[in-house]
């Protein structure tokens, strides 16, 4: 078997949208944690907008894993770009709370009469992550337009 055919596919979450305010309002409500922790739903533990800053997010356990996400900063563009690990599960699981490896990419776009931002939401190894993409795809769609809501209360 060669190395391509022994890759499972992954799969990623995309999510665009308009916000009718400038990037830097937008930014501070990506990397204030406790504006992060209102519009997701999450509120992230140790956070702090740095590169390689660790923090946790919890959520329901599963099984053996207990409802931690660990991220790490990957990359950070003030009002451009913020990039962060996004890491959980358990080997011992199938379905939710399987093992999960991905990276969540918030882009940000200064256009006419506000800001564009694009979250990609990459990695999910198929079938393994099956669960967590469809929940996570469904997820993403819901929280993402809660900023509009949260950054319009700074302005």
């Amino acid at each position: 078997m060669s190395d391509a055919a022994s890759l499972s596919p992954s799969q990623d979450i995309t999510v665009t949208d308009i916000f009718p305010h400038a990037p830097e309002t937008i930014w501070k409500t990506l990397t204030s944690g406790a504006l992060m922790g209102r519009w997701l739903g999450m509120t992230p533990v140790g956070f702090e907008p740095v590169i390689g800053n660790r923090f946790t997010y919890r959520t329901t356990p599963a099984g053996e894993w207990d409802g931690t996400i660990h991220c790490e900063i990957l990359d950070l563009i003030p009002n451009r770009r913020l990039r962060y690990s996004w890491k959980g599960g358990h080997a011992g699981n199938t379905g939710y709370g399987s093992p999960l490896d991905t990276i969540v990419t918030f882009t940000l776009e200064k256009v006419t009469g506000g800001t564009r931002l694009s979250l990609v939401h990459a990695g999910f190894v198929l079938p393994r992550n099956e669960t967590a993409y469809r929940n996570m795809s469904g997820g993403w769609t819901k929280v993402i337009p809660r900023i509009i809501t949260i950054a319009g209360e700074g302005t």
